[in-house]
């Protein structure tokens, strides 16, 4: 049976189309809908505008005119731009009030493609643009999600995935995106399947059969026949980027396959041989990318949170000189056409993401972007420090701790990641800085166990029965806390997004006498409601991390440790933030919790966006969170 508290208020809101200024007690402004949030003051939303008003950018892919794209927001929502030269011009392309995903250039031409979706729902559609005529195609279904996509190497055709509302299975269709008729479905495929490379000669496809963070399959399709063959079919294991090398006769793989953290593998596909071709560095290799002439290898190493670039001679194992980066965090690296740049994105706790290049031969390494941080001065962020707390079974937690300026005590906000299979790494958030800056909040940024990162059994502590040793990490924090003298024990607020969420509503439940508040962002309230309504697309893979609500043992513990079976322990105050559109975790959850701690005797503020989906992605309703969220910290920290 599903359960679908006060649903029906929600679809009501919905059909009325937020007409009313006021409805059953909830007020709205624009697509927003509110109970219990103040009039927010001039002077909160006059200084959070320096702090929204940052943007970052990310490399996207190289430009035929040897420029490149990003993404980067100038608007509503990030949209792609072109940059002709290093820190020139960024000149917009895609203008649509929704996000776009990155560009995805043609090889060999000058069109690309991209992704976008409606209001959050993520049902993402593939578009197809062309700068010689400014025009944009979609070529993929409507009502469908569509993801993966991934161009051959002589960019006559494009592979990627399509889901059906409410479908587990994924189908792998090519075509070429210019000419509608030439879709075909490749593979009717079964569970989540990803294309992920195509051998040079455009005759087979590399698969992805995604069930979760420590398992997955990889298969090679020949495109012809459509015969579909597993490679190392005997292993147990997990994978993240995979590639064929030049010839087609081997894989380059990041596996986890004999170890504890994932490397670079080779697997012939003859016999399915290894080679073993990154050290064991003693942490996660966390992206890849091959240059088209198989000599060069570029991987980052997840060190602690931190990333490393690293580069190599795949064949030889020769390292090769890699540039001095300042300490942070790097993502989507890829080699040009040439195989003479290495093209990514590098952010850090004082800058905040931007584009950058590293040309192999001459060793040059070139910014191509330098977002705007609002007119803060960013040598005043905090860095934050690395630290561990002892949980209750000895368990060592690491923590990343942004320590407030002045005298203290110190209150705290403790920000939990969502995932749970995430990590909290230290990245550009202007958000922390603005709480500890300007609030004058300390935040610890707890990776709790079953967080990535750490390893294989790190990260599979909070599996299925064990889900509520995670929250106990949170008592420990709360002990460490308590220990600290700059820190103030009787003002910690818990904060947190996803399932970063469930865990805030968790933390209420078993700590409310410990904590001034929460704010619960997208959470989950009731593993079981969550399991029936959330998308069919995700149902199994989440089973596999939370546990299978259709066994009556696993049904009867996920009601039992579901914090809207247990609203009358959450006696804190609590914010509930949610997206209506969100195909993750459905709004219902968040209704639910809101009805059950309200019949508890409790009176949570409540921010609902019609117009969002699994969290604010739009500008001005991000801000309007930001500003709710401080009157909330102010009231229930006790802030001045």
């Amino acid at each position: 049976m599903k359960h679908l508290i006060a649903s029906a208020c929600l679809m009501a809101l919905c059909t009325a189309g937020l007409s009313a200024a006021q409805q059953d007690g909830r007020v709205t402004q624009g697509n927003l809908v509110m109970e219990n949030i103040p009039d927010i003051p001039a002077s909160v939303q006059e200084r959070l505008q320096q702090y929204a008003n940052t943007r970052s950018a990310g490399f996207s892919d190289f430009a035929p005119d040897g420029g490149v794209y990003i993404t980067t927001r100038f608007g509503e929502t990030s949209q792609i731009h072109h940059v002709a030269e290093p820190m020139g011009m960024r000149r917009q392309v895609t203008f649509f009030s929704e996000r776009t995903g990155g560009a995805n250039v043609r090889p060999g031409g000058s069109q690309f493609v991209f992704t976008k979706d409606i209001g959050g729902d993520e049902f993402f559609q593939g578009y197809l643009f062309d700068p010689e005529t400014a025009q944009y195609t979609r070529f993929t279904e409507a009502e469908t999600r569509n993801g993966g996509l991934n161009w051959s190497d002589d960019g006559a055709q494009i592979a990627w995935y399509r889901q059906v509302d409410g479908d587990p299975d994924s189908d792998i269709l090519i075509a070429d995106p210019s000419d509608p008729a030439s879709l075909r479905v490749a593979l009717e495929g079964e569970g989540l399947m990803i294309p992920v490379d195509w051998s040079a000669d455009g005759e087979q496809l590399l698969i992805l059969r995604y069930y979760s963070i420590t398992h997955a399959d990889l298969y090679v399709l020949d495109v012809a026949s459509g015969d579909l063959t597993e490679v190392n079919p005997d292993a147990d294991v997990a994978y993240g980027g995979a590639v064929f090398t030049p010839d087609g006769d081997s894989l380059y793989v990041v596996t986890d396959e004999g170890g504890e953290f994932r490397r670079v593998v080779e697997i012939n596909l003859a016999d399915n041989a290894m080679r073993q071709v990154t050290p064991d560095h003693g942490w996660d290799v966390s992206g890849m990318d091959l240059s088209t002439d198989g000599e060069t290898l570029a991987y980052v190493l997840n060190n602690g949170g931190n990333s490393e670039l690293h580069i190599i001679n795949p064949v030889s194992g020769e390292t090769l000189p890699t540039p001095d980066l300042p300490l942070g965090l790097i993502g989507g690296l890829q080699f040009d056409a040439d195989d003479a740049r290495l093209g990514f994105s590098h952010v850090s706790a004082q800058s905040p993401g931007d584009a950058w290049t590293y040309t192999l031969e001459t060793g040059e390494l070139t910014r191509w972007t330098q977002s705007e941080v609002g007119g803060l001065d960013t040598d005043s962020f905090v860095t934050p420090e690395l630290i561990e707390f002892t949980s209750f079974d000895g368990l060592e937690v690491p923590a990343f701790y942004y320590a407030a300026p002045g005298e203290g005590p110190r209150p705290v906000i403790i920000d939990i990641h969502g995932g749970p299979e995430s990590q909290e790494r230290p990245g550009f958030s202007s958000t922390i800085q603005y709480w500890v800056n300007e609030l004058g909040v300390s935040v610890i940024a707890p990776n709790v166990r079953g967080s990535a990162g750490y390893g294989n059994e790190y990260v599979a502590l909070d599996n299925g029965m064990k889900r509520e040793d995670s929250v106990r990490d949170i008592g420990a924090l709360l002990d460490w806390v308590a220990e600290q003298p700059e820190l103030d024990s009787d003002r910690v607020l818990v904060y947190g997004g996803s399932y970063g969420g469930y865990m805030v509503l968790a933390s209420l439940v078993h700590y409310s006498d410990r904590l001034a508040g929460g704010v619960n962002i997208v959470g989950i309230s009731n593993f079981v409601t969550f399991l029936e309504n959330t998308n069919g697309y995700r149902r199994d893979l989440r089973r596999a991390e939370y546990g299978d609500e259709r066994d009556p043992e696993m049904y009867a513990f996920l009601q039992e440790i579901s914090p809207a079976n247990q609203a009358d322990r959450i006696t804190a105050p609590l914010f509930i933030i949610q997206g209506a559109n969100d195909p993750r975790v459905p709004a219902s959850e968040a209704e639910q919790i809101l009805s059950a701690v309200r019949e508890a005797g409790g009176d949570p503020w409540y921010l609902l966006a019609m117009d969002e989906g699994h969290g604010f992605r739009k500008k001005s309703n991000r801000d309007f969170q930001r500003a709710a969220e401080t009157l909330f910290f102010t009231d229930v920290l006790e802030l001045d």
